[in-house]
């Protein structure tokens, strides 16, 4: 990406739509991934009720977190990943 306050080129804007998709999918798999593990006990069996709702209100906390961080470290890493100057690390 350019820095230097120019536009971007319709391949670099393509790239942030991809990216930014990516970030997306990816992270809504994993917070259901992650969900349905912990909470996944609590609706597929008749579990005493502290149990589950200590699984399901676990689950409830987790997924969105888990899919901010997963979004937020994606879209950083790709920020990083375009700077120039920056070379990496198998070179």
């Amino acid at each position: 990406m350019t820095s230097h306050g120019g536009r971007r080129t319709q391949a670099e804007r393509d790239a942030i739509t991809v990216e930014i998709g990516y970030a997306l999918c990816s992270a809504a798999f994993a917070a259901a991934v992650v969900f349905g593990a912990v909470a996944g006990p609590a609706l597929l069996f008749d579990l005493p009720d502290t149990p589950e709702r200590l699984l399901l209100r676990t689950g409830v906390v987790l997924a969105p977190v888990l899919f901010a961080a997963r979004v937020v470290s994606v879209l950083v890493r790709f920020r990083s990943a375009d700077q120039p100057g920056r070379t990496s690390p198998d070179s």
